[in-house]
């Protein structure tokens, strides 16, 4: 049996939770909308990962909207006293599966709001606020309004830490003098590396940064030097692709998701996997192409 643990664990927040989680988004319909075709598959995944050791999944009511969060209730409520569940606001779903920024006062109270209500909890443990200035990027714009609104759901106890999604260095450094930024999660993996300045900062102040996308996102990593590191290992690319990420900053957590048994026990593999300096070397190549 896997032992997640292998990876080492990181501060998220209030809690020290395994660098090995899972992202909740795939439990969703096609697209991330609407319900899965399986939804008594998609509790068995849940239950297998908390299960095998995973105490950090990653969700958002914008998910479905609300199916994925009302999967994670069904399937781990009342949950282990050691998982910590954080979550995302700032979009919404338009009636035809598109997403659009909701970042008002309004918008991030009724968010939260939504996010307690579904997954049946009184308090998130983290919020990050999904930055929309450009849905596939970031890019940058004012962000001291939408955090002083976390700010006072925070002070109100709705919220205990903010992180902050798709987010440019400087929003990050802005937000870092506005609140108390415990993770940031962005687009990042073998073949997307514009975070590394930003990573290691990060690492430097004891923040967590969390890639989403570990293994391409809808447009899955192909490398042929991938490929050949993960066929020398006797291992799979994805997995090759995951231990790079666990090796390249002890501040990384990963969250990678499925809807499949399998993959999620692949992906959890990944944890024990260890790769030598020339292994590593050989992949940074691919970040550099």
């Amino acid at each position: 049996m896997t032992d997640i643990g292998t990876a080492g664990t990181f501060r998220l927040g209030d809690k020290t939770v395994k660098r090995m989680g899972y992202g909740a988004m795939q439990l969703a319909g096609k697209g991330v909308f609407g319900p899965p075709k399986d939804r008594d598959a998609a509790v068995a995944v849940l239950r297998a990962a908390v299960e095998a050791g995973v105490d950090h999944i990653d969700t958002s009511d914008f998910y479905g909207p609300h199916v994925t969060n009302e999967i994670i209730r069904e399937a781990l409520h009342p949950y282990p006293e050691d998982l910590t569940i954080v979550t995302k606001v700032g979009a919404m779903r338009g009636a035809n599966g598109s997403w659009k920024p909701a970042f008002s006062a309004g918008d991030l109270r009724k968010a939260v709001e939504d996010n307690l209500r579904n997954l049946g909890l009184d308090v998130m443990e983290v919020v990050n606020l999904r930055l929309m200035f450009d849905v596939h990027g970031p890019a940058e714009g004012p962000i001291e309004e939408p955090l002083a609104a976390l700010a006072e759901l925070q002070g109100e106890g709705l919220v205990r830490h903010i992180g902050l999604s798709n987010a440019t260095p400087g929003q990050v450094a802005e937000a870092r003098r506005i609140a108390g930024i415990v993770c940031v999660q962005n687009q990042y993996n073998l073949a997307h590396r514009l975070d590394d300045a930003l990573i290691d900062d990060l690492a430097a102040s004891g923040i967590a940064y969390v890639p989403f996308f570990p293994l391409g996102g809808f447009s899955p990593l192909q490398s042929a030097t991938l490929t050949d590191v993960a066929a020398r290992m006797g291992a799979t690319p994805m997995q090759v692709a995951l231990a790079w990420l666990l090796q390249r900053a002890p501040n990384i957590l990963l969250i990678p998701g499925t809807s499949s048994l399998a993959h999620l026990r692949e992906n959890l593999a990944a944890s024990e996997l260890e790769l030598g300096a020339d292994v590593v070397a050989e992949l940074d190549t691919i970040g550099s192409a």
